[in-house]
């Protein structure tokens, strides 16, 4: 394991300026499964290659504080903790972490989507099959500050937004976070770094007359805007909408742009990527993608993970962490998920 992630450490990130300097990343594993207590089972076997394979990712990245989205949430937090051991064990210890419940299955009895049934997966606060299923999770080197949740926030009542319309009982009950919005502070040194963490719903599985999910994305990211700290901060998750391909509203990025700075992470892997299917329509540049979905019958890859510094931030450096093919860890990258771990190195006042 030490050879393997000195080698990927070598050829694929570039080692943290100073020791001032903090690594900030994003990654979603997609360690979710079909039921409760399925991951917490997976992780503790020590058997499963997908979680084995995360854990390597994760190590290799070498991040002060990480967001993991799409990591199974329980109540008591033990799937979060036996995680935590594997990557202590890899050379990874990350003693500070939280995990508050996720939106994500939690049954509202309703139909919020209105396709006259109630009680599926659409009509959770947020799409999933169970309470917790694809939740969020932080890790973090460093002790981590009260948490402020908004993840109980109302769409309705978010100003501007674009929610559609919808019966007063629906709307008194849907929540604007499909998965969370969380302010987590991150004491580093004499500064306290605001995450501003979050995953939005992809803007689309939805009926393209009322663009539903479209529209709630666009008012998961925009969320932030108006909800920023008077302290430095780094708004970063799995945002599901690419600047420039893919679907969704992106004049999302407008509300953000203003506030924000954009690192561009790169890397040989997504550069390297074949540009065939849906690939060979889009105009972004393919070194930016953080997720590899098919490209015969699917989006193609995407750029839908970001880490987003504050503008008066110092930014050191930044990449995505998918090894060009052949080089060091590509194949472990490529069975941990469909989506890449993004970092951003960053020089705190």
């Amino acid at each position: 394991m030490g050879l393997i992630r000195a080698g990927l450490l070598a050829l694929a990130l570039a080692a943290p300026a100073s020791a001032e300097t903090l690594r900030v990343a994003t990654f979603s594993p997609e360690l979710t499964r079909k039921g409760p207590g399925l991951l917490l089972r997976d992780i503790r076997s020590g058997k499963d290659d997908q979680v084995a394979a995360v854990v390597q990712v994760i190590a290799a990245a070498d991040a002060d504080v990480l967001l993991l989205t799409g990591f199974d949430w329980d109540h008591d937090g033990a799937a979060l903790s036996a995680f935590a051991e594997a990557l202590d064990a890899a050379g990874a210890p990350y003693p500070h972490r939280f995990a508050g419940p996720p939106n994500s299955g939690v049954p509202t009895g309703l139909d919020l989507d209105g396709d006259g049934r109630d009680g599926t997966a659409d009509d959770a606060q947020g799409f999933g099959f169970f309470t917790g299923a694809g939740g969020m999770a932080v890790l973090s080197r460093l002790a981590l500050g009260k948490v402020t949740d908004h993840s109980a926030a109302l769409w309705r009542d978010q100003p501007g937004n674009l929610m559609p319309k919808a019966a007063p009982e629906v709307a008194g009950v849907q929540r604007l976070s499909s998965t969370a919005h969380w302010n987590v502070p991150v004491a580093a040194g004499a500064t306290t770094l605001h995450l501003l963490a979050f995953s939005a719903t992809p803007p689309v599985f939805d009926d393209p007359r009322t663009d539903r999910n479209g529209r709630r994305n666009h008012d998961e990211i925009a969320f932030w805007a108006r909800h920023l700290p008077d302290a430095p901060f780094v708004i970063l998750g799995d945002f599901n909408l690419d600047p420039v391909d893919g679907d969704g509203r992106r004049e999302a990025w407008d509300a953000l742009s203003p506030h924000v700075q954009d690192p561009s992470p790169a890397s040989e892997g997504g550069r390297a990527a074949p540009q065939d299917g849906a690939n060979a329509v889009q105009k972004g540049d393919p070194a930016l993608d953080t997720a590899q979905f098919a490209a015969a019958d699917g989006p193609g890859n995407l750029r839908v993970d970001h880490v987003l510094p504050a503008r008066g931030l110092t930014v050191r450096g930044a990449g995505v962490l998918w090894p060009a093919p052949g080089a060091a860890l590509a194949d472990t990258v490529a069975a941990a998920s469909r989506h890449r771990l993004v970092w951003v190195d960053l020089d705190l006042p």
